[in-house]
């Protein structure tokens, strides 16, 4: 069965105006990386919204949920902005069971021409066809239980949280 790759913009899909110096959303760069990178999944691409995740509100949350629900692919990976996909993955979480879905996105646009996001788009497929049901993030070529990941915004890097020690020491 193909792997479902929504597509919900964030740096991974902006474009830079020469013009002013903004960032901004034309249209996703999903099939171009999956030629880039020489992919040979098969794939049913959507574009949900093409939004910057600061922007996302609960309605997108619950839409992308609905979407994964909806979908007849038990396998998803979801490109998302890397502001608030920790929160988003809470959210999938709690509706969507069953299925294997991977968040993952990019620090650096893709037309950039050194982001991280073809890197990080390959981890995301690799990853949900080899994890168990569940909801993941994948940055830096690690994945993250989706209860047990944060981005730190002083290194830029997603990293477990702290776990907190329930022994008596």
């Amino acid at each position: 069965m193909a792997i479902r790759i929504l597509i919900t913009g964030g740096t991974f899909d902006k474009e830079y105006n020469e013009l002013n110096g903004e960032l901004y959303f034309k249209d996703t760069h999903m099939n171009e990386l999956l030629t880039l990178g020489r992919s040979r999944l098969a794939v049913n691409i959507k574009t949900l919204m093409m939004i910057d995740s600061l922007e996302m509100t609960a309605e997108h949350r619950n839409y992308i949920a609905e979407e994964c629900q909806l979908c007849n692919e038990d396998k998803i990976v979801i490109t998302h902005g890397t502001d608030t996909m920790a929160e988003t993955a809470r959210v999938l979480a709690k509706k969507v069971t069953g299925k294997t879905i991977v968040l993952t996105g990019a620090m650096i646009p893709i037309k950039f021409g050194s982001s991280d996001g073809l890197f990080n788009l390959g981890s995301a497929l690799a990853f949900v066809q080899s994890l168990p049901p569940g909801v993941y993030v994948a940055m830096n070529g690690r994945y993250f239980n989706w209860d047990n990941v944060r981005k730190n915004r002083q290194t830029g890097i997603f990293e477990e949280l702290k776990q907190v020690s329930t022994s008596a020491d």
